[in-house]
């Protein structure tokens, strides 16, 4: 309880886990919603939008530590384009975890088949009977689409909050491996918990505090898996309820 790293990963994951994770979640909707439209093309569209999903973790690491360049990188080159602020990514601690963030966004194909799925199963009826009954596409969305999807929006819920919390391989490229003392980026801006763990087990050698980190990070993740679980009974629904 007196160690500054355990507290600054806490804070760091926290971060990652309340605001990453709806983030990523509501572009996953967003653009499963967008591919289950009827154009000419569509398999092609929905191939592309996958695609960063299946990259490895490194691999994607390193691709965005490139695109991140304060200097060359893609995307300050667009951002001075269009006349934006063009920030040092990944060398200002302001902006390194909205950087892994665009990450996420960059690779939320995965889940963003996972609610095309959803979606597709969605009686077109119901859509049918709202239009009758004059509702328009933001009720049809709010009343019709997000009950139907709530399953799958709990379900994905819960494993952006598990993933969260386990997030290494991205911090860990970003913030140089095991360059002296960047591990965790900096002003440790990228210290996350399981980053933290690695730090004590396998660097500093110290495999009891690094055990006790473990049941700690269990016993949190448990926490918040049942507090999800327990409010999901308000604003779940089940089709055969």
């Amino acid at each position: 309880m007196k160690d500054h790293n355990f507290y600054k990963s806490i804070s760091n994951t926290l971060f990652m886990a309340f605001i990453s994770v709806p983030i990523t979640l509501f572009s996953s909707l967003l653009i499963a919603m967008l591919l289950n439209f009827k154009v000419k093309g569509i398999n092609y569209y929905r191939t592309i939008y996958y695609l960063p999903a299946v990259i490895p973790g490194v691999a994607s690491a390193l691709l965005w530590t490139w695109m991140l360049n304060p200097d060359f990188g893609l995307v300050n080159i667009f951002l001075r384009w269009v006349g934006l602020p063009d920030p040092a990514w990944l060398l200002d601690p302001r902006f390194t975890k909205p950087s892994l963030i665009l990450m996420g966004l960059w690779g939320s194909g995965a889940g963003s088949l996972i609610f095309l799925a959803a979606l597709q199963g969605v009686p077109q009826t119901y859509y049918e009977a709202a239009q009758v009954d004059g509702a328009n596409w933001w009720y049809r969305f709010w009343k019709i689409t997000v009950p139907a999807l709530s399953p799958i929006i709990l379900f994905q819920l819960i494993m952006g909050l598990i993933g969260a919390f386990q997030i290494f391989t991205e911090s860990y490229i970003l913030a140089g491996g095991k360059s002296g003392n960047a591990l965790g980026g900096p002003g440790q801006s990228l210290l996350f918990y399981a980053v933290n763990l690695y730090q004590e087990a396998f660097m500093n050698l110290k495999m009891g505090y690094a055990s006790a980190l473990a049941w700690i990070l269990f016993i949190i993740v448990m926490m918040i898996t049942l507090l999800v679980l327990k409010t999901s009974k308000r604003w779940v629904y089940y089709g055969g309820e």
